[in-house]
């Protein structure tokens, strides 16, 4: 299975420091951001990542190479000058995924999910990691039964931005900039989007204020 770190996002809510690096290369406890993914990805064995490249994204290979220092190899997926968002950044980089399931994770969350228990999912269109909704999402995204994810139910919680894919989810795609989740919306009521519930660490670095508490947490937690 193939990995892609969802990388080309403008990170407008993240500036000043959005205005001279891209998201993922924002420092967090004294390494980037995208470094953790390319770490626990590594850790789990995967040995080919794409990463897409949006917003100064020639700074991506300059900081990152070609994935020695992790036993990666890094495939680069470039959207410049303008990003094609999640639907239409994961459509572009197919070729470079193969022909079965692959896992996505966006390159703006902190997590310690174990990337290796998603190896082994055999999934019909696709696979939610779900965690529980942060103050900043009360409502969640969509509904948890059992196994199966739909748009509707009484436990919502809020997608992690980790996922597996099958290609077949893409079909009938065009180039261009969309999102992933009308395509989820469909499956889904099809019945054919499964997921899960995880409890651990996990951060959305969307806000200036988010990353200085993340910040805070991981100092004293090295302590």
């Amino acid at each position: 299975m193939r990995a892609m770190i969802l990388a080309a996002g403008r990170g407008e809510r993240l500036r000043p420091l959005t205005d001279e690096l891209p998201k993922p290369l924002v420092e967090l406890a004294g390494k980037p951001l995208i470094e953790y993914h390319l770490e626990s990805l590594a850790g789990a064995g995967f040995r080919e990542v794409v990463i897409n490249q949006g917003h100064l994204g020639d700074l991506l290979p300059a900081a990152l190479g070609e994935g020695c220092r992790w036993g990666l190899r890094i495939h680069w997926s470039d959207e410049q000058p303008a990003a094609l968002e999640t639907g239409g950044g994961i459509f572009k980089a197919l070729p470079l995924l193969g022909g079965g399931p692959f896992l996505v994770v966006n390159g703006d969350v902190w997590t310690d999910y174990p990337f290796g228990r998603l190896r082994a999912v055999k999934c019909d269109r696709a696979h939610l990691v779900m965690v529980p909704n942060p103050p900043q999402h009360p409502v969640g995204d969509f509904a948890l039964q059992g196994a199966r994810i739909g748009e509707h139910g009484a436990d919502k919680y809020t997608f992690s931005g980790i996922a597996v894919y099958h290609p077949r989810l893409f079909a009938g795609c065009s180039p261009g900039k969309f999102s992933v989740v009308p395509l989820l919306r469909v499956a889904m009521r099809d019945h054919l989007v499964t997921g899960e519930l995880y409890r651990g660490a996990w951060n959305d670095i969307g806000t200036l204020e988010r990353l200085e508490s993340l910040r805070q947490s991981l100092r004293q937690s090295l302590r």
